[in-house]
């Protein structure tokens, strides 16, 4: 097999597996006054400054969820409930400024907001590469600073892969004391993330994107920062996210995030490499594929390869690849059994039709170059034979 869907998830590290075995033979809730409770505890908190430190922040900032969503979702559900509240009985806070290229797990929530919560929702304009820009951002606030509650736009994209002036954007936001929050899922392990040095307000990581397990991830949260609680309990995790802690999870996830970033320079040379070999090989198998994103390496993952095909329709295209053995995956959602055109690249300004006929090529730490080359051999006839099905 020819795995090339590593933005959906990755394999787990080997170390990190270790980690997580090892805890899995040990009990202890790390809630627990006891010994076994300390123990427990002591390998949360070595965890904590493990995976701060691989981030740039402070280990207090480091808040331990179930894994992305749960962390978009707290960040942007919990800021908005908080800062809603006018100051002094003032105009409340209830406009919420999001880029459209966003993940679902912020776009639903910002949704959410939306139709339950009063929030007036309003998207920020996207050039044709899906970057949102300063400027933009500046005039989205400027109209009235006293009613947004919150910005979010993701570190890096992931279909495109375009990566995001995170730095800038914050920039912005600090102007008018506007948190900005980031899902950086994608981003961490492939450019450098640094939230101490970002400016952001929070920021989303995963642990099965990095080569950690499932089910774990965290909220990096700043100081100044006390979302309202999306789950109510025990008050673990600053008293912003309830539930008893995964032990073995915690502890591998800060394993993979410390390989992340010891290895990202290296990971991001060697599969850069072998992306732009993938990219060279669509394009001379077919000329008229369109790469999507940032064409400009320097401004997207090093992992990510994202292409249109015109006259195609994309699931067609991933089951003729799936059946020679290579998965990637579409960048297009499927509703009752009818593809839908992404709506990253609707926002870009794609045609519909072309938004539908995508497939993202994804590497990661187990791509190799004979991946690439049964990608280069496959391609070709899977989109002649795509074209000729669509046309009957």
């Amino acid at each position: 097999m020819a795995y090339l869907d590593h933005a959906a998830t990755t394999p787990m590290l080997p170390e990190a597996i270790s980690a997580m075995t090892a805890q899995l033979a040990v009990t202890g809730n790390a809630s627990s006054l006891h010994a076994a409770g300390r123990r427990a505890r002591r390998t949360v908190e070595e965890a904590r400054e493990t995976l701060a430190e691989s981030l740039g922040a402070r280990p207090s900032e480091v808040v331990f969820t179930s894994g992305g969503t749960e962390a978009d979702n707290l960040a942007v559900k919990g800021l908005y409930w908080a800062r809603r509240p006018g100051p002094d009985g003032g105009q409340a806070r209830t406009r919420v400024l999001a880029s459209p290229v966003e993940h679902h797990a912020v776009l639903d929530a910002v949704d959410w907001l939306g139709e339950h919560e009063g929030a007036t929702v309003e998207y920020l304009p996207v050039d044709a590469h899906g970057r949102v820009h300063p400027e933009a951002l500046r005039e989205a606030i400027a109209r009235n600073p006293d009613d947004v509650a919150l910005a979010t736009v993701m570190w890096a994209n992931n279909e495109i892969g375009t990566l995001q002036p995170v730095r800038e954007l914050a920039d912005v936001c600090a102007e008018f004391d506007v948190p900005l929050h980031a899902d950086a899922v994608q981003a961490f392990g492939q450019v450098p993330v640094d939230f101490g040095a970002s400016g952001l307000a929070a920021m989303t990581v995963s642990g099965h994107k990095i080569g950690g397990p499932y089910g774990i991830g965290a909220l990096l949260l700043g100081r100044a920062y006390s979302p309202v609680p999306v789950l109510h309990g025990g008050g673990q995790e600053r008293h912003v996210r309830s539930g008893t802690l995964d032990v073995p999870a915690v502890a591998a996830f800060a394993v993979a995030g410390r390989l992340a970033a010891e290895r990202r320079e290296q990971f991001a040379h060697e599969v850069g490499a072998l992306r732009d070999d993938l990219v060279a090989a669509v394009r001379a198998a077919v000329p008229d594929a369109i790469l999507g994103g940032d064409p400009d390496p320097a401004g997207r993952l090093p992992a990510n390869a994202h292409f249109t095909f015109p006259g195609c329709e994309g699931d067609s295209l991933l089951l003729l690849l799936d059946a020679q053995g290579i998965e990637c995956s579409t960048g297009s959602a499927c509703t009752a059994g009818v593809a839908q055109p992404s709506h990253v690249l609707l926002a870009t300004g794609t045609d519909p039709d072309l938004a539908r006929g995508t497939l993202r090529f994804s590497l990661g730490h187990t791509s190799t170059k004979g991946d690439v080359e049964a990608v280069a051999a496959a391609i070709g006839p899977a989109v002649e034979r795509a074209r000729t099905a669509g046309l009957s």
